[in-house]
């Protein structure tokens, strides 16, 4: 995930110093409604995840959509610059050193949502180097929200980057799959970026990016790209994330269904986040974990996974396991 957040208030001379962000390399328990009764207001606050213990790395991508939200940027631009830095990490499964398909190639999936309800998403990209900039300019030419294997000759037109195949292999993920592939065991089900965030003028956006999981079939889409299942925004609500078996996410549509259930049955955040893993997640056995930002700014991390490595700058943070 660094699936996630950030918020400002209208910019002012002076404005409080830079925050530091906190990293959540081990997230304590918390209970079922933790949170429901400090909700509250807040000037800015950020969250991002991914699924992975290199926290440095976390907090360079937290602290450069941060600082976009801090000089009055849209949440887009923040969430879309978070995931980017951690698209170009090899250390987590997305963009370069994705996990790898059964036959040993790269098939990337990328959403990026806006809480006005526009959306765009790739899936099977192959060739971009930074699949949540492709999903961002599907969002921006709005001929359709879902593209699939979009071409290097698309690429070249939306003047984005393309790369060979082997620039997104590492040695690690080699491993990996031959690991997999002899033993016989099942690789890790997690492994996704994202970001959400919550800017100024009080708009959230949400962005998500992976690798899917590894040796998995050809052609097989997990939650990511997926509107309403691994990523969704509405403003005056939450920005949500999601990263784990996406099999359940899709199935539970989990990202809307935090949100409506914020929007429609009245939940707090926490609330709905928490049900909506148990019920979802849980309820099919099986793990993952989300993230969130509400309108008034708080962050919930939550997860029903071992562990998920998150981050977050201002507002009130929820930790739920």
């Amino acid at each position: 995930m660094v699936k996630r957040g950030h918020g400002l208030g209208r910019a002012r001379p002076d404005r409080p110093p830079k925050p530091t962000p906190e990293l959540l390399p081990r997230p304590s328990r918390a209970g079922r409604n933790q949170g429901d009764d400090k909700c509250r207001s807040t000037k800015y606050s950020v969250s991002a995840d991914g699924g992975s213990p290199f926290t440095g790395e976390q907090a360079v991508a937290l602290t450069t959509g941060h600082d976009l939200l801090r000089a009055g940027g849209p949440a887009l631009d923040a969430v879309e610059a978070a995931v980017r830095s951690l698209e170009d990490c090899p250390l987590f499964n997305a963009g370069r050193g994705a996990a790898l398909t059964r036959d040993g190639t790269i098939e990337h999936d990328a959403a990026v949502m806006t809480g006005d309800g526009r959306a765009g998403a790739v899936t099977l990209s192959r060739w971009a180097r930074n699949p949540v900039l492709a999903a961002r300019r599907v969002r921006e030419d709005r001929e359709c929200v879902l593209y699939a294997g979009v071409s290097r000759d698309t690429l070249t037109e939306w003047g984005l980057d393309s790369v060979d195949q082997n620039h997104f292999v590492t040695s690690g993920r080699v491993a990996q799959l031959a690991n997999v592939q002899s033993s016989g065991i099942p690789g890790p089900q997690h492994g996704t970026v994202g970001a959400v965030a919550l800017d100024r003028f009080g708009d959230v956006a949400a962005a998500t990016s992976t690798g899917g999981t590894v040796n998995r079939v050809v052609g097989r889409i997990g939650d990511s790209p997926i509107i309403g299942a691994g990523t969704y925004a509405r403003n005056g609500v939450a920005a949500v994330s999601c990263t784990g078996y996406g099999e359940a996410f899709m199935q539970g549509v989990v990202a809307h269904e935090i949100v409506a259930r914020v929007r429609h049955g009245g939940h707090a955040l926490c609330a709905a986040v928490t049900e909506a893993l148990e019920l979802e997640i849980g309820g099919r056995g099986a793990t993952g974990g989300v993230i969130a930002v509400g309108a008034d700014g708080q962050v919930i991390v939550a997860h029903n996974s071992p562990a998920m490595y998150a981050a977050f700058c201002g507002g009130d943070l929820v930790v739920l396991t």
